[in-house]
């Protein structure tokens, strides 16, 4: 095993997560540094810095009205949203090679200084993990450290089940990441683009964790869960009494009524799951308990978003002196 292989900068910057950039050259460094302090603060007083922006701020982007696949299984690249909404398409990634499923960094909106943290479909189909939760929690405090406020654009199904995630507290990770939305006092827009499902849902700067502007596009999915896993779930005895059925008729040697019976089952199934569709997974009803502040456009994504840090731009909120929880460390 070579020294690189053993703790060097592309190890610590795509596996463990210790590097937050990783430059070929010194002069590269040193203009990754520039970049990063152009959009931070001098201190933890001052508001972040603005900058004469000379991308129009009404700006509308017709190819992200088509830019969510028909089927919600398929996935899209979230870079193509942040470059179209964001100031002449500008973003500074950190974290760029760990945890590629979640995507960090900062960028301009009408020339303010923002961070950026969005889900990324185009790997593990968005979900949260281990990693990610710590990535994201870790930038959403930093931003907050800073005064620097947040855009969040959502489009995760949940977290990653199994053992492995279990076993590396996958809890008490993903709780970083809420704990940290929960505590940060900054402006924090979030935008839902498709799915946002059960406990990722509360994770990503939902209305609920005391986001300030919660917007969804059309396509949003505000749920507890899929309404594949939905219907499988509600109705599993009465999908399982069509199973037992066409089994009898086939072991009684019927087997175009065992055929029969397995499309009526299947086609129950796609009527509850089209009915769950209907009642609970779109942006409207959740804007009716008051979860979403409203459905946009999405290529007016970036004027709404603009105009929302504008209206944010004097927030004051300050957590009480002294009396904080027990971060999940």
């Amino acid at each position: 095993m070579t020294q690189e292989q053993l703790g060097g900068a592309g190890v610590h910057a795509s596996k463990s997560g210790v590097a937050h950039f990783a430059a070929e050259t010194e002069e590269e460094a040193i203009a990754i540094i520039r970049q990063l302090l152009s959009y931070m603060p001098s201190n933890n007083m001052e508001e972040t810095p603005r900058v004469e922006c000379t991308d129009p701020i009404d700006r509308v982007e017709d190819a992200l009205n088509n830019i969510i696949p028909e089927s919600a299984n398929d996935p899209y690249d979230m870079y193509q949203v942040i470059s179209a909404i964001v100031d002449n398409g500008e973003f500074l990634e950190v974290h760029k090679d760990f945890a590629k499923n979640i995507i960090v960094g900062f960028a301009r909106f009408n020339g303010q200084a923002v961070g950026v943290v969005a889900n990324q479909p185009n790997c593990m189909a968005g979900v949260l993990d281990v990693n990610a939760s710590k990535k994201g929690g870790r930038f959403v405090r930093f931003c907050d450290a800073f005064n620097i406020p947040l855009v969040t654009l959502v489009d995760v199904p949940g977290f990653l089940p199994g053992t492995g995630q279990e076993y590396n507290a996958v809890i008490m990770n993903g709780a970083k990441l809420l704990y940290a939305y929960g505590e940060a006092t900054v402006p924090k827009v979030t935008v839902t683009l498709r799915k946002s499902y059960g406990g990722s849902h509360i994770v990503m700067s939902c209305k609920q964790l005391r986001g300030d502007l919660n917007y969804a596009w059309p396509s949003a999915e505000i749920a507890v869960m899929g309404a594949a896993g939905a219907a499988e779930i509600l109705y599993a005895k009465d999908s399982k009494n069509f199973k037992t059925q066409a089994e009898e008729a086939k072991a009684a040697g019927d087997e175009a009524k065992a055929k029969d019976l397995l499309e009526q089952g299947k086609k129950f199934i796609q009527e509850k799951e089209d009915e769950y569709n209907n009642l609970f997974c779109t942006p409207y009803n959740a804007a009716r308990y008051g979860y979403i502040d409203d459905v946009i456009e999405p290529r007016n994504t970036r004027f709404r978003v603009i105009r929302a840090l504008e209206v944010l731009r004097t927030k004051k909120l300050t957590n009480p002196t002294k009396k904080h929880g027990n971060i999940p460390l």
